[in-house]
């Protein structure tokens, strides 16, 4: 995984707002988890979690995280250029490349992801866990371990054409 500068323009989308609380002596104490996505639409993603007693708070804290937590994912025009498992605890996303013009079939969870990287079309499907944190993370892991033909025939020595055939 790559660490990109967070200095270009980022898109942030809220995916999930948890409610938890404690139980203290005097009753119970209220506080917010905000999972946040940001992205900047051309091949770069992050995800944060913030929390805090207050909702705005939560978020931005979420946006200052996941502006710190950056990757780069390898684009084929506008779709990924494999098929890929992306796994995190028990949370299983399956990625496959679609046609241009199929759009962006997936979950809310991952659709989220994909769409703050730019990817136009894909199909995916959130296997096992429905948990939105596992899933954005095995949802990101996926992504960030996609690799190009270039970098392929980089890693091997060999021109691109050698590896295509």
């Amino acid at each position: 995984m790559a660490i990109i500068d967070a200095s270009t323009e980022l898109t942030e989308k809220v995916v999930a707002i948890n409610r938890v609380s404690k139980t203290v002596k005097g009753g119970r104490i209220m506080k917010f988890s905000a999972l946040i996505v940001v992205g900047d639409g051309n091949g770069t993603v992050g995800f944060g979690i913030g929390k805090s007693s207050e909702v705005p708070d939560a978020i931005r804290k979420g946006i200052e995280d996941a502006k710190k937590n950056l990757v780069k994912v390898s684009l084929k025009g506008t779709t990924i250029p494999h098929e890929i498992v992306g796994k995190f605890g028990a949370g299983e996303v399956l990625l496959k490349p679609a046609a241009k013009g199929t759009g962006v079939i997936a979950g809310g969870t991952v659709r989220a992801v994909v769409e703050a990287a730019g990817i136009k079309d894909i199909r995916a499907k959130s296997l096992r866990s429905n948990n939105p944190c596992n899933v954005v993370r095995a949802t990101v892991n996926g992504l960030a371990a996609v690799k190009s033909l270039d970098e392929v025939a980089a890693k091997r020595g060999k021109t691109a054409k050698e590896i295509t055939g």
